[in-house]
């Protein structure tokens, strides 16, 4: 029986980059999973008898929303969801299953690389069709419902079995559970040379990957142990637990820092990987070697080649705004297109739909190519290893190499977490206002060419994207960006880029944070950090 509840709206429901996330105990309010679902299902046409599949990280409060949206779709008129064994698919795998299924759509529940429990943070998001996040026209329309809700409808059943395999009805509805690792397994062997990997493997090559008691680790025992060869216990921190195992589960020299130090150790592996809450971020390190994303991206592109599902080359190349140019240098010896937009996967859809980029990157640790539509963690460090296998190089040895053919980005990312709100968009509203006075000014030996806050005019559609980032550019071709991240769930957090190119190879062996010192000091004198923020030092550097 459908049931018709009475509700009224939450002001706070606009999603961000990545849909709407906020802490458990504010989904735990009573409608507000439910408001936001049916806003959803409000702000789309023509998905009657259509298959939705649903799934997520396997975070606190996971399970829980899954019925309720499972209820809410059948009510809705959906004609069948796809749900993962236990509730789980990583967000790249459920992008998959949308895409090999057609899929109406998906709703993916995920904080993504924020922690997990019952104080902490939980999510929803809504993938379209092609597998990929719903684009600002349709968050923008769920955004709009959500303040104007007055009832969801629900249907009034038990709740479904989520731990075993099969097909239930749920009133008029088929629920399929299913195992939520093998389509996505199946299809990284079919893009990347696994005989290869695995004799790399056999060889003696040492492989550790950190799951961080996240999603990932079913699908990386499955592929890295099982289909690879590697040893038992090659992937640590491999059962996904609803707190991370009170980890914060996201893939960077902080959060991963007992892998790095591993790997660099004399005794430690010879190649190291890190994924986050829900699968779609990576850090990839090899001995004496930590692979900044935006050189990954680069090394990935210029090196596509070496695996099966790349092997007649790639169309393009697509970067955030923040990321490096280092990739921009690959593009053009290619002689392929090169697209730059502002940050959040959602804009690199259409340009994969389009066949203009193959491949795809973000400097926040996300890599991936036109097989789905959102960052893929394991992707990225399978094609390190199909790279590794083919080049008989280390991973070293390849980055190295890369900068001494392209010159090296010296880069890094400033992260001050949980600044009051206030503070944070009055620095960027002081930038703003600054950016038409700062050309010509110098900032110890360097000189100001430009500023501008990006704008992002997409090629496919048409679409204007404004107020995406400041950007000051250097003469000489360095630069620094500032942008407030959408990811976090309680204060802001400002992002601050730093990025020197050097294309003398004697210089690349300077250490990053030395080689950026007067850019670094050159964006606190321009953003006015320390006084506006309070803060003496960013809360992450990567």
């Amino acid at each position: 029986m459908i049931k018709t509840v009475s509700t009224t709206p939450y002001l706070d429901q606009k999603p961000g980059t990545s849909g709407l996330r906020k802490k458990v105990p504010v989904f735990q309010q009573q409608n507000y999973a439910e408001n936001f679902i049916q806003s959803i299902f409000d702000s789309l046409d023509g998905f009657e008898g259509k298959t939705l599949v649903i799934g997520g990280d396997g975070r606190y409060y996971n399970r829980e929303v899954i019925q309720v949206a499972l209820k809410m779709a059948a009510a809705a008129g959906f004609g069948k969801v796809m749900v993962g064994k236990g509730g789980i698919l990583s967000t790249p795998a459920a992008s998959h299953v949308i895409r090999k299924y057609g899929a109406f759509g998906g709703i993916i529940l995920s904080a993504s690389h924020n922690p997990g429990g019952p104080t902490e943070d939980f999510g929803i998001k809504y993938n379209i069709g092609n597998g990929g996040p719903a684009p600002e026209k349709i968050t923008d329309a769920i955004y709009a419902r959500s303040k104007a809700i007055e009832s969801y409808k629900i249907i009034d059943a038990a709740d479904v079995d989520l731990d075993s395999t099969g097909t239930v009805k749920l009133g008029a509805m088929a629920v399929e559970i299913i195992d939520p690792v093998k389509d996505y397994a199946d299809l990284m062997e079919n893009l990347f040379d696994f005989g290869a990997i695995r004799d790399l493997i056999g060889s003696g090559f040492r492989v550790a990957i950190d799951s961080m008691s996240a999603v990932t680790g079913p699908y990386a025992v499955e592929i890295i142990e099982k289909r690879l060869g590697a040893p038992a216990g090659s992937v640590r921190n491999a059962e996904p637990l609803p707190d991370f195992g009170h980890h914060h589960p996201d893939p960077n020299l902080v959060h991963a820092k007992e892998l790095y130090d591993d790997v660099m150790s004399p005794d430690g592996p010879d190649f190291g990987a890190a994924s986050d809450g829900d699968g779609d971020r990576n850090m990839v390190v090899g001995k004496g070697m930590f692979v900044t994303p935006s050189d990954s991206l680069a090394v990935i592109a210029a090196n596509a080649t070496c695996a099966p599902g790349y092997k007649a080359g790639i169309a393009g190349i697509a970067r955030s705004m923040p990321t490096s140019a280092a990739a921009d240098r690959v593009a053009e010896k290619l002689g392929i297109g090169m697209y730059e937009t502002p940050t959040g996967w959602k804009f690199f859809g259409n340009l994969l739909d389009a066949g203009k980029a193959t491949v795809c990157g973000e400097e926040s640790f996300g890599t991936g190519s036109n097989h789905v539509r959102e960052k893929d963690g394991l992707w990225a460090v399978l094609f390190w290893l199909n790279i590794v296998a083919a080049r008989k190089q280390s991973v070293k040895e390849i980055v190295e190499a890369h900068w001494a053919e392209y010159g090296r980005n010296y880069y890094s990312r400033h992260d001050y977490e949980e600044v009051d709100t206030d503070a944070a968009n009055g620095l960027v509203a002081n930038l703003r206002d600054k950016l038409a006075t700062l050309p010509g000014q110098s900032f110890g030996a360097l000189t100001v060419e430009s500023a501008d806050d990006f704008a992002y005019n997409d090629p496919v559609d048409g679409s204007v994207s404004k107020n995406q980032g400041i950007r000051v550019l250097f003469k000489g071709g360095s630069r620094v960006v500032f942008r407030l991240s959408g990811t976090g769930t309680s204060g802001a957090t400002l992002r601050v880029y730093v990025e020197r190119y050097e294309p003398d190879a004697s210089r690349h062996g300077i250490e990053t944070q030395e080689a950026l010192a007067d850019l670094i000091a050159a964006a606190d004198a321009i953003a006015e950090i320390k006084a506006r923020t309070g803060r003496n030092a960013p809360t992450v550097i990567t």
